[in-house]
């Protein structure tokens, strides 16, 4: 008798099995990259529009009244996307202590990061 070409049913299970422990390995570690790299965008995004307002600031002697007069400025290329939210609109604009304009910036995401603290606090 000859045997036709192909797999077995054992081999196609013991190929299942294995890619199924690599799944079970490397998913956890893919979503959790995954986050953190959403994490250090928002960091960085933050650093860059404060930086930004401050420089607004340093040469006009006042604050923007939006955010958005810093992309008109050329300050800011263009308005970040908050990555956790996945929207440049909510953004929480805080005003200076005297006066009126946008003193800072914070994220609007709810949550906890990855190192306890809350999104909103950064």
């Amino acid at each position: 008798m000859k045997r036709g070409k192909g797999f077995t049913l054992i081999e196609l299970l013991v190929v299942m099995a294995i890619i199924a422990i690599l799944l079970t390995i490397a998913g956890p570690r893919y979503f959790s990259s995954l986050e953190g790299a959403k994490e250090t965008t928002l960091r960085q995004s933050l650093a860059v529009m404060r930086e930004a307002l401050d420089q607004y600031y340093g040469d006009t002697g006042r604050y923007p009244e939006s955010i958005e007069a810093l992309v008109e400025q050329r300050y800011l290329r263009q308005l970040p996307r908050d990555p956790l939210l996945d929207s440049s609109e909510h953004w929480v604009l805080l005003p200076p202590p005297e006066g009126a304009g946008v003193y800072d910036v914070k994220s609007g995401a709810p949550g906890l990061a990855r190192d306890g603290s809350r999104y909103g606090d950064w």
